[in-house]
């Protein structure tokens, strides 16, 4: 981050500004909106910006600006249309460890004004360190039809609640379950339609059976697509939030990682080639264990659990255990990575038919049916975790009868900016990725449809 984001308590704190132009009259309204005491100094001053400052605690300073000005303030705003006294305000500031603002100069800012969203008490911050002050507004326009208007009415009335669930539900982790109950229910929305008596009501019923609302545990089975964070469901970021521990894969990016809850516990649990974290029938018995603590447990996978993901066996332990537990599906490899090659899985003229196959050696061997892979023409068939065994591939696919010839691509960590895509055949694709230094994961596309990678890529 190239800055931290804060927000900063100004009621009856003195502000400096100086200019008195339009930006200072911007600058000051949204100062006066925090409660800010302000002084303003400038040679010439707007009349409407002198007047509204005219009443204490107030000051209108028509003057040059001098360093003792910014003696005693909390912040200092620099909005003139002089680079000279701009960068004079910096430097005094700066000189006495007064946080300043230099209007559109960012590397003279030590804070910066973001574009806000304001349902008060309630507050959204956008910014984009001031590289694009039209895309933050922008963001911002947008997330204004995304946030109810009474959003800020059902803060206050959590607000006034505080105190009385903290003292009902000590343990932070379960007061942070029952507000999520709460604000995903029906007081949340009687507050927003007015009706406070109603919610408050609710509210008071609610906490009659905090208990149960607390203590119940669940796992959560999500898969997080192939890398491109933009290809989560809403369903897989909902519950990313409300997770209290994440285990997740060696697959999941950073990223992703990123968007689950802050304060979750995370666990490492993936494995690669020889090289596992954590044995998969102990990644089954530790969800048991959580959800049985009472926890929300995500249980975060690349790509989707049900297709070579292994979900299929962590919820059949979930189930024997009596574990409630939820599926989110993810947009599996074979459809993503293909999707942004350009390469499409199936084509009226190429492919009729798609096979997901794992290409994981077990043994050094890749035990498969190798004849009736190669038997079917109009076929695509995608090899998953098949990155040390293409040679194998490769050469079993042609001793079975399919043509040395036959078009194949191997997409390196599909759908991230490190993707790569190399295509050959049968014949020339081992040598190719033999002279290259390429980076798991990878997945294996074999087909007529790989013509079609060059036409069509947009990636």
């Amino acid at each position: 981050m190239d800055y931290l984001p804060i927000m900063l308590r100004l009621q009856g704190r003195k502000v400096l500004v100086v200019g008195g132009g339009q930006v200072a009259t911007r600058k000051v309204a949204m100062l006066l909106r925090a409660g800010a005491s302000v002084r303003l100094v400038a040679d010439t001053v707007d009349p409407a910006l002198a007047q509204t400052l005219s009443e204490p605690p107030h000051e209108v300073l028509q003057k040059r600006f001098q360093p003792e000005h910014v003696d005693g303030v909390t912040l200092v705003v620099a909005a003139t249309n002089n680079n000279e006294v701009n960068l004079q305000v910096c430097e005094q500031s700066r000189e006495r460890g007064v946080p300043v603002n230099v209007v559109d100069n960012p590397a003279l800012c030590d804070f910066i004004f973001p574009s806000i969203v304001d349902r008060s008490p309630v507050i959204v911050a956008v910014s984009s360190g001031g590289k694009s002050p039209v895309l933050a507004r922008l963001l911002r326009s947008r997330l204004e039809t995304y946030i109810p208007s009474g959003f800020g009415n059902l803060a206050d009335l959590l607000g006034n609640y505080r105190e009385k669930v903290k003292k009902i539900i000590p343990a932070m982790s379960q007061r942070m379950r029952f507000w999520e109950s709460v604000m995903s229910g029906p007081v949340a929305e009687q507050m927003m339609s007015g009706k406070k008596d109603r919610a408050e009501q609710l509210l008071d019923a609610a906490l009659d059976h905090a208990d149960y609302i607390v203590t119940a545990g669940e796992v959560y089975l999500v898969g997080a697509g192939p890398g491109d964070p933009d290809l989560l469901t809403f369903r897989a970021l909902r519950l990313m939030q409300q997770a209290d521990v994440v285990l997740f894969d060696r697959l999941v990016s950073e990223e992703i990682l990123n968007m689950t809850r802050q304060d979750a516990e995370k666990i490492h649990v993936g494995k690669q080639r020889k090289q596992h974290t954590m044995a998969q029938q102990d990644i089954s018995k530790l969800l048991v264990s959580l959800a049985q603590e009472g926890k929300r447990v995500l249980r975060l996978k690349g790509g989707d659990p049900f297709i070579f993901g292994r979900g299929g066996e962590e919820i059949e332990e979930l189930a024997a255990a009596g574990i409630p537990f939820q599926v989110v599906p993810g947009i599996t490899a074979a459809s993503g990575c293909a999707a942004y090659a350009g390469i499409p899985l199936t084509h009226r003229d190429y492919s009729q038919s798609v096979r997901f196959v794992t290409g994981h050696l077990k043994n050094d061997t890749c035990d498969l049916d190798w004849k009736n892979l190669a038997e079917e023409t109009e076929q695509t068939l995608v090899f998953y975790m098949g990155l040390v065994s293409l040679s194998i591939i490769c050469q079993e696919l042609i001793n079975h009868g399919m043509p040395a010839d036959k078009r194949i691509a191997l997409i390196q960590q599909g759908t991230t900016p490190s993707q790569k895509v190399f295509v050959g055949t049968l014949a020339t694709l081992p040598a190719i990725i033999a002279s290259e230094e390429v980076q798991a994961p990878t997945l294996i596309i074999v087909g007529d449809v790989v013509r079609l990678h060059n036409k069509l890529a947009w990636q």
